[in-house]
């Protein structure tokens, strides 16, 4: 049935217009006024923005870590990021040493299988960069449609990988046109300063982020743009949280070199001091890398700015307060890393950008959807609003004002990061390929109705 979305403001990277949108079968198939709308179902848009689906670039639902697994799955995971705008995700599918990448890719697709509610696809990590692995990614990459390949350099004897590995798959990505992903952080250091923490009896949430500083994900971001320079091809760090890794990239992107960035929202909107709240509840902020100190926000914002940051994800990474980040009490290595993240990552970067005029509402478009769709191969199908274009549509009012609880979440997990924020800005309805996720604030999407997308290979956006 067509969809007739009337009396709203079409907001894209680019434009921002009065229009009305018809979808059909899943597409956006016409924009403008006096639409031949017979037929369709009417959606009242008046007084809110039009946009595309939100993508987030950057989740872990269903993932085992640090002896658990985290709270939000497929389903959980999925109708929360709906509730927040987004109707893509991208999920790290994590692989084991001596396995093939296949079994892990299979594995990640059960995970997903009869529980997505919104479209997903797969980043793929590498954990070593054998002659089998390397052989295996062109299958991966041009028949699987997975066009993005994840190294640590932290989680030492867990995730971290050598440079030798980080080297030998940016080589291969540039022969296949894929875009390597790094966790940037001195993993050794951190492994030392961690130990040295524990030995002199500091065990309190506050010591993860100062076993983490900024200079070692300053360093390793640094070594990282390096080794990709060398390698004549492309990088994206995830998760920057601190001036010292922005102004690698802010160097490398000077240069020419293809080298690109994401932050989260709980770096733009949170704080250092969030770890030393008493009782344990610092350990509801531990997440990697660590929240900075408060000025390392600004130098983010005016990074999504100027252009140096281009997207913005969520890492969302649940685990409950309750029974999984209190494992760590007594031990703040044992504490789960992880927040739940992924249904308030518009609503900050909207409400803390764009209400308080650090980036323009084009710009939001851009950091929170078009960007994603460009570097990971899913645009113009997904990312903005075009005829021809998967009709992801969010409704949402701009002017309505709430409070994050975690009282009113959609997310699996006891707690909110953001607890008694008030923020501006609400999605009304949520549209995934043309049926309704949510309608009128209400969930009413069906398990198992999001697609995997099979991806694009890497194009320099």
């Amino acid at each position: 049935m067509k969809k007739w979305i009337r009396g709203g403001t079409v907001v894209t990277a680019a434009d921002t217009y009065q229009a009305d949108v018809l979808v059909q079968d899943g597409q956006v198939i016409a924009i403008g006024q006096d639409l031949d709308v017979q037929g369709a179902e009417v959606i009242d848009a008046s007084g809110c923005y039009v946009l595309p689906g939100g993508i987030d670039p950057h989740t872990h639902l269903d993932m085992p870590f640090g002896g658990t697994v985290t709270a939000d799955d497929f389903f959980t995971g999925t109708r929360a990021a709906a509730f927040g705008g987004t109707t893509s995700i991208i999920d790290f599918c994590l692989t084991k040493k001596g396995e093939s990448l296949r079994s892990a890719i299979a594995a990640w697709h059960e995970k997903a299988r009869g529980k997505a509610v919104i479209d997903y696809g797969f980043h793929l990590m590498i954990a070593e960069a054998n002659d089998q692995v390397l052989d295996e990614l062109e299958s991966v990459v041009t028949a699987e449609g997975i066009t993005s390949l994840k190294v640590f350099m932290a989680y030492k004897n867990v995730f971290q990988a050598d440079d030798e590995t980080l080297f030998k798959t940016l080589i291969r990505a540039r022969e296949l046109g894929a875009l390597v992903q790094v966790h940037a952080e001195n993993g050794d250091v951190i492994d030392y300063l961690t130990k040295k923490a524990l030995a002199e009896g500091n065990t309190d949430p506050i010591y993860h982020a100062l076993t983490r500083p900024p200079e070692a994900e300053g360093e390793a971001t640094g070594r990282a743009i390096a080794l990709t320079a060398l390698a004549d091809a492309q990088l994206y760090v995830v998760h920057v949280s601190c001036a010292a890794a922005v102004q690698r990239i802010a160097e490398a992107r000077e240069k020419g070199w293809n080298i690109y960035g994401e932050t989260c929202p709980q770096y733009l909107a949170l704080d250092i001091s969030c770890l030393e709240k008493p009782d344990f509840e610092g350990a509801k902020y531990v997440w990697s890398p660590p929240l900075r100190e408060q000025w390392n926000q600004d130098v983010l914002w005016n990074a999504l700015k100027g252009g140096i940051l281009q997207t913005v994800g969520s890492d969302q990474c649940s685990f409950n307060f309750n029974g999984q980040k209190e494992l760590g009490r007594g031990d703040f290595t044992r504490i789960p890393n992880g927040g739940p993240l992924i249904e308030d990552r518009m609503a900050i970067v909207y409400s803390e950008g764009v209400r308080q005029g650090r980036i323009s509402l084009n710009q939001f478009v851009d950091v929170c959807s078009t960007k994603v769709a460009k570097l990971f191969g899913m645009f113009p199908r997904k990312g903005t609003i075009a005829v021809g274009s998967d009709a992801d549509i969010v409704i949402f009012d701009p002017d309505a004002k709430r409070t994050i609880s975690a009282k009113t979440h959609h997310m699996n997990v006891d707690y909110n990061p953001f607890e008694g924020k008030e923020v501006y800005g609400e999605v009304v309805s949520v549209l995934s390929r043309g049926s309704y996720v949510v309608r009128d604030r209400q969930f009413v999407g069906q398990p198992g109705t999001g697609q995997f997308v099979k991806r694009n290979s890497f194009t320099r956006p």
